[in-house]
């Protein structure tokens, strides 16, 4: 079981998630749980409306999503009954999503995971995916909501429950985090892309300036001036403007760039900076700028 965050939601309260098995109903699950619902795998049958209940009587875990397939051998028999009892609640909200896709899909994702189908441990993966698609075609026809993942990546399923669940059209939102750092000190491990701003006159070098840092407007002045790190800014700005709406676009959920000088304390500060103000207007995207060493002091 994984505990969740909680965050509005109109769709259900109470939501149950199946489907074929390969349809991605792992990565379903767990958007859901981005979306603030407590969610539990593979919950028996049997169990489904104690679960109901459970949820009703506490306020901690008022929405919760669960995952029931074909690996319970009871799945088939009993789901129907139990779930048309479940719908008689009316305050549960209760909301049945199946997941399917087409047979040559499965196959390619079976084939691509090495794993076993369920029903067919000891048969080819076609005789076990034929098998299931006519077990499961009374419950697919309770579904409230059908959704075929046979052209949908991984991002889009989640976008599209996220979707579904809120009752409204999200954009994806992005973090990106420019993120300072000295080479001395080793290079950042969260790091998603990486700059070397070495090449930079270094205000180190400079003994009034030295004790300060990026921040500070006479450092800010003192690499201004050169043509190179203005040339630097503009053409990193360009080629981040280019590059983040894909990130965008692909589902990602956080970016770092890093800018790396020696210390992290002068050029790659300015730097970072003086890209999280230009990149702060991007669509579908919250800019931020962190500093690493920074409060490291000089050497």
């Amino acid at each position: 079981m994984n505990k969740a965050r909680t965050t509005p939601m109109t769709w259900a309260r109470f939501i149950v998630l199946t489907g074929l098995s390969g349809s991605g109903k792992s990565q379903a699950i767990r958007a859901l749980e981005d979306l603030g619902y407590y969610c539990v795998d593979n919950l028996p049958v049997s169990l489904l409306p104690v679960l109901a209940e459970l949820s009703e009587r506490q306020t901690e875990h008022h929405r919760v999503a669960v995952v029931m397939d074909v690996r319970e051998s009871r799945f088939v028999s009993d789901f129907p009954r139990v779930y048309r009892q479940l719908k008689t609640n009316k305050h549960l909200r209760t909301k049945l999503i199946f997941l399917e896709a087409g047979h040559a899909e499965l196959v390619r994702r079976f084939s691509e995971t090495r794993r076993p189908h369920p029903l067919a441990p000891d048969r080819p993966i076609t005789e076990g995916l034929s098998e299931e698609r006519a077990s499961l075609r009374i419950i697919r026809t309770m579904a409230d909501k059908v959704v075929d993942t046979s052209k949908l990546n991984v991002h889009e399923l989640r976008q599209q429950l996220r979707e579904l669940v809120s009752g409204q059209k999200q954009a994806s939102q992005l973090v990106l985090t420019v993120l300072s750092f000295g080479f001395q000190n080793g290079p950042p491990a969260e790091a998603d892309v990486m700059f070397d701003v070495r090449f930079l006159k270094n205000p180190h070098w400079v003994p009034a300036l030295r004790p300060q840092s990026g921040r500070d407007p006479a450092v800010a002045a003192y690499i201004r001036r050169q043509p190179t790190a203005r040339a630097l800014i503009k053409r990193l700005n360009s080629l981040l403007r280019w590059m983040v709406p894909f990130y965008v676009q692909e589902g990602k959920s956080y970016l770092t760039v890093a800018i790396g000088c020696t210390g992290g304390r002068h050029r790659s500060v300015y730097v970072a900076e003086a890209l999280k103000r230009e990149l702060s207007d991007l669509k579908g995207v919250s800019a931020r700028v962190a500093h690493r060493d920074l409060a490291k002091g000089t050497r």
